[in-house]
């Protein structure tokens, strides 16, 4: 885990900063790609490319499929804005991150981590 150390500690706004860089690496380690942030988002699971993209959540063979993928890219990307960038950006002594709000955070990581798992590749150079 990539953020054991800081949770031990009870070192909140560390723990939420290294978990949600874990999603970048990972988004990294199953594309190839060596952006970040939203870029990174964007590369790995936009469809903007004849609506596949580099790394699926589902079949996107129904409506429904390309929404829930949309939609987890979406959070994907909103992780980045709402966590990382926070924490990567803004002293800690501006932004209290308190126990029950890291383990919100590292809940909705856990299930962006989860999901990228099972995600597969596709054609998409």
């Amino acid at each position: 885990m990539f953020c054991r150390a800081e949770l031990v500690a009870d070192n909140y706004f560390h723990a939420v900063f290294e978990a949600t860089k874990s999603v970048a690496e990972k988004l990294r380690a199953k594309t190839g790609l060596t952006s970040d942030g939203a870029v990174l988002v964007d590369e790995a699971l936009g469809m903007a490319r004849g609506g596949v993209p580099r790394l699926a959540f589902n079949s996107l063979q129904t409506e429904s499929e390309r929404s829930e993928h949309t939609g987890l890219m979406n959070l994907t990307k909103g992780v980045f804005g709402a966590f990382r960038n926070t924490t990567a950006h803004a002293p800690r002594i501006h932004w209290n991150v308190t126990e029950h709000d890291a383990l919100d955070v590292l809940t909705t990581l856990s299930l962006v981590h989860r999901r990228l798992d099972s995600a597969v590749r596709t054609h998409v150079p």
